[in-house]
């Protein structure tokens, strides 16, 4: 006889403590079966075998392992297709519900729409909820109801609106007895799915308060230890809970809390104009632009050798950690599509690619931002001088020192292009495109 249960899949989500879907799973009382899927829908478009954000995962789903067998459960985990992995588990159980939290990623949309058809076919019903923002959807809109395309103005509304409801922490500890008591499961391996582990230590996920008080003074200067939190992998895949963070933020630092309002600010764009997720840019005149996309000067930029050393230093810490400092990010994008004028959808496909903290949402809006493309975005003719990023953010070298060893020596390629030549060029093409 089948056992009834109900059913918890992790996704963004990677934590027992404070995660508004298990709460609610675990409240009904009938016991509940955690569940990670290993998608092959998105492994299997992996090239790099080695990739950090799989071994970020791995790492985090043997923790939450490690966590319920000590609860006298065990993590389910499957490497496979998620809807033929809920075939398979409505066979093995008497399902009456699954608790999921929220994705708002298009295809991720796609995905849960496809598993709730799965699960209705065979009578179990299927449950979302908001867990990795503060504010989703319409929560956050202008008075006619219509969504916010300026960052101001909703983050206004977004702080008028925060409140210690929406900041309450799941109290999930008070139903852990309700975890499914069961004999451990095996975790696959990386190397049972084709992926190598990797010789990396991921950030802390400890939020100090001293760098989060500092943070105005700090998170500009990438030569700095520490200047920024590096929570952005943790919030990716929901190892800290957003609600937690952004309690200590408002109560310590309202630069620190406005980062996260950016976050939650492209996830509403995603929401609502989800075209941006799938290639279009927000603002449909710079369709026109009249981009030269040379792929040997692309591939300079992406080993970080175009002579340009904050540049340069930019891409190679991304090359080399899977990490790159917020300042440089705005620097080597606006290098990329006015320097260059290589489409912003190259850049954004090799963050993509490379970055540890890696989402849709602020990688897509920071890309359109730097072209001028997307919403509230920089204008067209804003184009960072790298000299002068240098002399403001890291004028005694010290992270361009560490990145470009050889800033000095005969080795270190010439600049290749003018800056100046190169402004002018942008400002003609893009105002060509817009006029």
């Amino acid at each position: 006889m089948k056992a009834e249960v109900n059913i918890f899949w992790f996704r963004r989500d990677l934590r027992l403590h404070d995660n508004a879907a298990l709460f609610y799973a675990l409240k009904e009382g009938k016991p509940v079966v955690p569940v990670f899927i290993f998608d092959r829908n998105i492994l299997g478009q992996l090239e790099d075998k080695a990739d950090r954000r799989v071994a970020f995962i791995h790492a985090a789903i043997v923790e939450l392992h490690q966590q319920l067998l000590a609860l006298g459960s065990t993590l389910e985990v499957f490497y496979g297709f998620p809807d033929q992995i809920f075939k398979g588990l409505a066979d093995s159980y008497q399902i009456e519900k699954v608790f999921a939290n929220r994705d708002y990623e298009p295809c991720a949309k796609r995905r849960d729409g496809d598993i709730a058809n799965i699960l209705q076919e065979k009578k179990i019903s299927f449950h979302t909820f908001k867990d990795q923002v503060i504010f989703e959807k319409n929560e956050i809109v202008k008075d006619n109801n219509s969504p916010y395309t300026v960052f101001t103005p909703y983050s206004r509304r977004w702080k008028d609106k925060l409140n210690n409801f929406f900041l309450s922490s799941y109290p999930t500890e008070k139903f852990f007895k309700n975890f499914f008591i069961q004999p451990p499961n095996q975790i696959p391996s990386l190397e049972s799915m084709g992926f190598r582990g990797v010789n990396y230590s991921f950030p802390s996920k400890e939020l100090k308060d001293e760098i989060i008080k500092k943070y105005g003074e700090t998170r500009d200067f990438p030569g700095v230890e520490n200047g920024t939190s590096r929570l952005g992998v943790h919030l990716r895949f929901g190892t800290v809970s957003i609600r937690e963070i952004a309690r200590l933020a408002k109560g310590l630092n309202d630069t620190y809390l406005n980062e996260l309002i950016w976050r939650e600010f492209y996830q509403m764009i995603l929401w609502h104009f989800p075209k941006v997720g799938e290639g279009h840019a927000f603002r449909p005149e710079f369709e026109k632009i009249e981009w030269r996309n040379n792929e040997e000067e692309f591939t300079k930029w992406c080993a970080g050798m175009t002579g340009f050393p904050i540049v340069d230093a930019g891409m190679r810490e991304l090359n080399a950690t899977g990490f790159m400092h917020n300042r440089v990010r705005m620097v080597v994008a606006s290098f990329l599509t006015k320097h260059l004028l290589i489409d912003w959808r190259w850049g954004e496909a090799y963050f993509a690619q490379k970055l540890l903290d890696y989402e849709l949402a602020s990688n897509n809006g920071g890309w359109q931002w730097a072209a001028g493309s997307g919403c509230d975005a920089a204008p067209f003719f804003r184009i960072f001088n790298p000299h002068l990023q240098t002399t403001k953010f890291d004028k005694d070298l010290a992270y361009i020192k560490k990145w470009v060893p050889e800033l000095n020596e005969l080795t270190y390629p010439m600049p290749m292009v003018d800056h100046d030549f190169a402004r002018k060029r942008a400002l003609e093409v893009f105002g060509k495109a817009l006029r």
